[in-house]
């Protein structure tokens, strides 16, 4: 999820990050920063995604639903809470019967229920739909197959993509174990949305052979650099 950062609107590109809390947790450390108007979030060293655009975040959830066409009161699990890009769009739709984060990082709990970025997601927060859950998604995914199927949609932004993980433990959830547990977490004609910082069509071939239908890749532009990708299959119905 290493989600391009741009050039605050009306600031210098130069802008200096200021630290707002630096944490040591379960997987190393994790560094919130403020540049300007917006956030930043650092793991180990390496920038993760900012509030600066959003975009392909919300498209994540949104695209997410239209493949859903017209069923009613789906279950969404959003892995990842991030800087709250996708749980805002997923609060802002009526049509979610029910949504659940997961996210592994207790320091970026903790920023979004009481910390900095409370603004940013306080109403979502405050839904009666909205359950935060504090687990690892390999694990929670695949207790969600185990169970049969408790999700319409997974829209998946825990890293920068299959092809480039921040922590090596991701890259079990993008191999043909971790992809048959995504597709068993689901209910027949559900769908999986990963996001990625480049498209890959090794992952659209390891999608496919994992059992799943409609593979496809949506591109959205960015400020600078290669477009953000967003990867949709679904379990056949």
């Amino acid at each position: 999820m290493s989600h391009s950062a741009a050039p605050l609107p009306g600031s210098p590109a130069t802008d200096t990050p200021v630290a707002l809390e630096r944490r040591e947790g379960p997987w190393g450390e994790v560094v919130l920063r403020q540049r300007g108007a917006h956030y930043e979030i650092i793991a180990n060293g390496c920038f993760l995604m900012d509030t600066s655009d959003g975009r392909s975040e919300r498209l994540l959830v949104r695209a997410a639903l239209e493949e859903l066409d017209a069923r009613e009161n789906p279950r969404l699990l959003i892995g990842g809470l991030g800087v709250g890009f996708s749980l805002a769009e997923a609060a802002a739709e009526p049509r979610w019967g029910g949504v659940t984060v997961v996210e592994r990082e207790p320091a970026i709990l903790d920023w979004h229920r009481t910390g900095p970025l409370l603004g940013l997601s306080a109403d979502a927060l405050a839904d009666p739909r909205t359950a935060l859950v504090e687990a690892d998604l390999v694990a929670y995914v695949r207790e969600a197959a185990a169970d049969g199927g408790r999700f319409d949609a997974l829209c998946l932004d825990i890293d920068n993509g299959p092809e480039w993980t921040v922590t090596d433990d991701n890259s079990s959830l993008y191999s043909p174990t971790g992809l048959a547990a995504c597709r068993e977490a689901l209910t027949p004609g559900g769908v999986l949305a990963v996001w990625s910082a480049q498209p890959s069509s090794a992952f659209e071939r390891s999608l496919a052979n994992a059992g799943f239908c409609r593979v496809r890749t949506d591109e959205i532009p960015v400020v600078r650099g290669v477009p953000d990708v967003v990867h949709f299959a679904a379990r056949p119905a």
